[in-house]
This record gives structure tokens, sequence and C-alpha cells, in this order.
């Protein structure tokens, strides 16, 4: 669409497909989460683009006939950059695209530690209205073993900081994460987080490894057993029985999830619970996704 200098591949969330892609950095900051393999190529080494060449980009989007609405800031945590990086970004973004309504990032929760509400909220009034959080996991132990380099307090100090500053969050959680053996715990601990942190969002995906599992399994000494089908549906049910949300848009509809779920948690529950529940007991009712159908 737009002649700019992309560092392939480039990630960005599902819906964000409309959005146009600012890769203001290049790949992640923090880079050693065990089921992740979307930043280890070589050139993916992370390192932000110069504002110089930002906004040689904007002017060429600015040139295109196209408009555009929203941006997404590229690659993986682009909150890894100080405030005053973001804001010459935005005001960039402002002054070359003023129609652009919304403006995006994924976050790590511990880029958010060296910045205020104060900055958050002055981010926010330039555009910057959501924030992709990967929590991945409430559990304490779960995290520690895919390298997270997070817990439950740093994920909920950032999500309690997004919605103080009047922006919005978009959680994701990894269905089965900790494998048969933490199965209880993650998803447990991970409502519990999401009751806490009351996100505006709440989306979940199957953990899998297109490239192979080895590096994620060294943590796990062999102890890691992949979730089947009906566990990943049981994981599902007891994170679902132990949310307490108000108003949080709930969707289980990514290509790794052979079970599609939607709706608005906590006015969905009992509807999910029993599709969740029907898949379980009486196979064959609920439609799944087949397993070619499946992927990143």
């Amino acid at each position: 669409m737009y002649n700019l200098n992309y560092v392939e591949p480039v990630f960005r969330p599902p819906s964000e497909w409309k959005s146009l892609i600012l890769q203001v950095t290049n790949g992640c900051s923090w880079n050693k989460c065990t089921f992740c393999d979307m930043y280890t190529q070589s050139q993916k080494k992370f390192r932000p683009k110069s504002q110089i060449d930002l906004e040689q980009e904007l002017q060429t989007v600015a040139q295109s006939t196209m408009p555009v609405k929203r941006v997404f800031l590229a690659d993986g945590d682009a909150m890894t950059l100080s405030f005053r990086r973001l804001k010459a970004i935005l005001e960039a973004i402002h002054k070359y695209l003023p129609g652009v309504q919304r403006v995006s990032s994924y976050c790590l929760p511990r880029n958010l530690n060296n910045k205020t509400v104060e900055e958050l909220r002055e981010l926010q009034e330039l555009g910057l209205r959501l924030m992709y959080v990967g929590c991945e996991s409430g559990d304490d132990k779960v995290l520690e073993l895919v390298e997270k380099g997070e817990t439950y307090q740093s994920s909920l100090a950032a999500l309690n900081k997004i919605r103080a500053a009047g922006m919005k969050s978009s959680v994701m959680i990894l269905n089965g994460l900790g494998g048969s053996k933490y199965l209880e715990q993650h998803a447990i601990n991970s409502a519990k987080l999401m009751n806490d942190g009351q996100p505006d969002y709440l989306s979940t995906l199957v953990v899998s490894f297109p490239l192979g599992d080895q590096r994620f399994q060294e943590n796990f000494k062999g102890d890691f057993q992949p979730l089947q089908q009906t566990e990943l549906f049981r994981e599902m049910k007891i994170m679902l029985e132990t949310l307490e949300l108000e108003k949080t848009i709930f969707r289980s509809d990514h290509a790794s999830n052979y079970l599609v779920l939607k709706g608005t948690l906590g006015k969905d529950k009992q509807k999910l619970l029993n599709t969740v529940k029907a898949a379980i007991n009486k196979p064959g009712t609920i439609p799944l996704r087949n397993e070619w159908e499946r992927g990143l």
C-alpha cells in the first residue's frame, strides 16, 4: 500500500488489519519469552527507528490519497521508548496525518515503570488510546517458567496505570501455557488478574510452537505436557467460572482456537460457559475448527 521501509516480518494484532503499521522500533526489547519466536531472526535485533526516518515515512503516507484513521506502532513493544520519543512520534502523526483517530501499541508491563500516569495521560491526549498487553498468564510460576519477566503484580500495576491515564487495554491470555501440570492454577490466577485489572478487551489464543518447542521445554525440564483439545476446553471452563468482569469484550476466536467464543463479560458469562460445557460433555454438538484450519 505504502512504500515504507519495513524490516520483515512485521506483526500486528488481528483487529489492526485496517491500520497503518508504523514500525517505530524493530524487534522486541525483551525477546526472552520461550513461547515466542516472532522476533528471533537475526534481522529483528531490537533497535529504535530514528525520528527523521519516521517523519519521512509519514510524509510518504500523507502524499497518498488513501485516508488513515488508525495507526499501530510496531514492532513488539514501542512503549519501551521514552516518553519524550513517544510524544515526538505522536506529534508527528498528528502533523502529517491529522485525520488519525486512534493510535495503538503493544505494551510490556515493565515498560510503564518509568512513565507516570500524567505522562501517559498526555500521550493519550495526543492520540495513544489503546494498549495491547500480553499478560499471557496471571500465575507467577508459569510466568517464571516461560521467562516472561513479569509477575501478577507487575501486570496489574500496568493495567491500573493504563486505566488511570484514560487509555483502554486489550489483554491476551495464552490457553495451555502451563501444560497439564499447571492447568488449574494458570486458569484461576489468570482470571483473578483479569478480575483485579478489569481490561476493556480480553482475548485468548492457544499456545503453539510452529518452529518447535525445544527452547520452551528446557525451562520445564521435560515436564511440559501440551493440553489436548478437551483439556484446553476444561482450562477455558475454569477460567470463565473464575472470571468476574463488569464490562469486558471477550474474544476467543483466533485461528489457533478450536472453539470460537465471543461475548461480553460478565453479561454473557453463562452463555459462554454453556458452550464450553457442551463442547466437553457433548462432543459433536458444538462446531469446532478442524486441525488444518488452525494456525497463527
